[in-house]
């Protein structure tokens, strides 16, 4: 196998625990602003009454989402670091298996919005020389994030050519 041919498998790593809660309040936020967004226009403007039920209705399906679904993505979310390459498997109804040589990184980076930062979690993003774009890790622990970035640095210094 050369450089940058790497076998497309599932990856083994789980995320961390505390990824449930950020997809449970991610799962929450818009349909409760956009609920009171409604309830506030159904009470004001008479003619728009009906908004008030869809609110209701946009409560309990980010309720069901919140409740359900961060379980099964959990369990479908997965990662893998190897001396060859990262690995990632993603998504709900489309599922994404990606992987990524590091002979083709460019950069590695971590972000942390503020909700991340409360829950200790990061966001690790390989950037590849691919039109598919970076390979995204949401959902570790903030300092295995920035280890695994360091580490990730030092190693695709190491493969020889130029990531393209």
């Amino acid at each position: 196998m050369s450089g940058s041919e790497v076998p497309l498998r599932p990856p083994r790593e789980s995320l961390d625990p505390r990824v449930r809660w950020w997809w449970r309040v991610h799962g929450l936020v818009w349909p409760v602003v956009l609920a009171v967004v409604l309830a506030v226009l159904g009470l004001l403007i008479p003619a728009v009454g009906w908004f008030l039920p869809v609110a209701g209705a946009l409560v309990v399906l980010g309720l069901v989402v919140a409740l359900l679904f961060p379980a099964y993505w959990y369990r479908v979310h997965r990662w893998e670091l190897t001396e060859d390459a990262v690995y990632t498997r993603s998504g709900f109804v489309w599922q994404e298996w990606r992987a990524a040589p590091l002979s083709r990184i460019q950069t590695v980076d971590t972000t942390r919005g503020p909700l991340q930062q409360a829950l200790g979690l990061a966001t690790l993003v390989v950037t590849t020389a691919s039109a598919k774009g970076a390979v995204t890790v949401a959902g570790l622990d903030h300092e295995r994030a920035a280890q695994i970035a360091e580490g990730l640095t030092r190693a695709t210094q190491a493969v020889p050519g130029d990531a393209t």
